[in-house]
């Protein structure tokens, strides 16, 4: 590869590139916020909530001490950190064998293969585990089976299962929930917060959420702040909430937010997901021989990315919304974000904005008026050389 094709691929615009993305996940952030950067995109961690194991816990100590004196008929095991806490608390308190010993002759259901190896390495066999890793095909399966005079114990998300335990319990079964831990709010709660003002403000362009509890306690912050129909607007409009599975967007769906969602309940389906739908929404401009693509905090002119200041990204969204049309000095002024009054912020932004996006005459400046895209009248979108 020769110093020219190689510049080329540097150059290369990748999926990403451009957009911001909002990492809600407590565990597993890290990995997340990886492949998003690995991308192009810009990433706002902001832990919507922190895993707090329970080996001490009395409810966790009578609820394991009930079940080995009282044998359910089936034991769902939901998550692998789950499951293993749940031994390792077990073994603490002494009643390691003894609770092995109860699992292994019940019918030991996994919800996916993480948790279905988290069985096995405990010396155990799972009966059956649903290719979907839905709880949804869990529950359709206890139900065909008949449920009805049964002891079903779950091992917990951290919080009961939304509609899960109330189908249980009016097919007639008795219910046992096992609370290994629980979802508390992060220590810090500052990320949260950032988080929640960027929404407001349209600086993240998606947020993704991983569980059900990490939704819901994004919008009790807000709900606590007074905000929560600001950010409400903003997801439902122009802000993506993406979530791993649909338990996860069950909080956002109650509250009326479109909610996106991976087939495969993964992180790399996740990340694809994000790959396809947030550059999917961007309309390329044809604009004075160039194509011009508007990203969150960056333009794409000709294939390049092109990174712009807020204040110019203020301005370049301004004269997209009506590209062709002249846009006054003052309804300018009024999109920069604190700009006050002087009209002479709006000539200084868009002097960097034509800077960041190499090719000034894209926005034509109409003397007296104030600026325009100069919109190609044809939209010839395969001819675009440079000046």
């Amino acid at each position: 590869m020769d110093d020219r094709q190689q510049a080329q691929e540097d150059r290369a615009v990748r999926a990403l590139d451009g957009f911001t993305v909002g990492v809600t996940a407590a565990r597993r952030a890290e990995e997340l916020g990886a492949l998003l950067e690995r991308r192009g995109a810009q990433v706002m961690h902001a832990p919507a909530l922190r895993i707090v194991p329970l080996p001490d816990d009395t409810e966790l100590l009578a609820t394991t001490k009930d079940l080995i004196a009282h044998a359910p008929d089936v034991v769902v095991a939901t998550t692998a950190i789950g499951f293993r806490g749940w031994i390792e608390a077990a073994e603490g308190w002494g009643l390691g064998e003894a609770l092995l010993a109860r699992l292994a002759g019940v019918e030991l259901l996994a919800r996916g293969p993480k948790v279905r190896g988290a069985i096995r390495a405990a010396g155990l066999n799972e009966k059956w585990s649903p290719a979907s890793e839905s709880m949804a095909e869990v529950l359709d399966r206890l139900l065909e089976e008949g449920v009805s005079g049964r002891r079903v114990a779950i091992q917990l998300h951290g919080e009961l299962l939304p509609g899960f335990v109330e189908a249980l319990r009016a097919d007639g079964a008795e219910v046992v929930g096992v609370p290994v831990y629980r979802w508390m709010p992060p220590e810090d709660i500052g990320p949260v917060d950032r988080l929640l003002d960027a929404v407001i403000a349209r600086g993240v362009d998606a947020v993704t959420f991983t569980s059900a509890p990490a939704a819901a306690s994004l919008l009790r912050r807000a709900e606590e702040r007074g905000i929560q129909e600001e950010v409400l607007v903003a997801l439902r409009q122009e802000v993506l909430a993406v979530c791993v599975g649909p338990v996860t967007a069950l909080p956002l769906q109650g509250r009326d937010v479109p909610t996106f969602q991976p087939e495969r309940f993964r992180l790399g389906p996740l990340v694809q997901l994000l790959c396809r739908e947030l550059p999917g929404r961007v309309r390329p401009l044809p604009v004075a021989g160039h194509r011009i693509e508007i990203r969150g905090h960056a333009a794409v002119v000709n294939g390049e990315l092109r990174p712009v200041p807020p204040a110019g990204m203020a301005l370049l969204r301004a004269l997209a919304r009506r590209p062709g049309w002249v846009v006054s000095r003052a309804d300018l002024l009024r999109a920069l974000p604190g700009s006050g009054r002087d009209e002479h912020a709006v000539e200084t932004a868009m002097a960097r904005l034509r800077v960041a996006l190499g090719a000034p005459k894209l926005i034509q400046t109409v003397v007296k008026r104030g600026y325009r895209l100069s919109l190609d009248p044809h939209g010839e979108s395969d001819k675009y050389g440079g000046e």
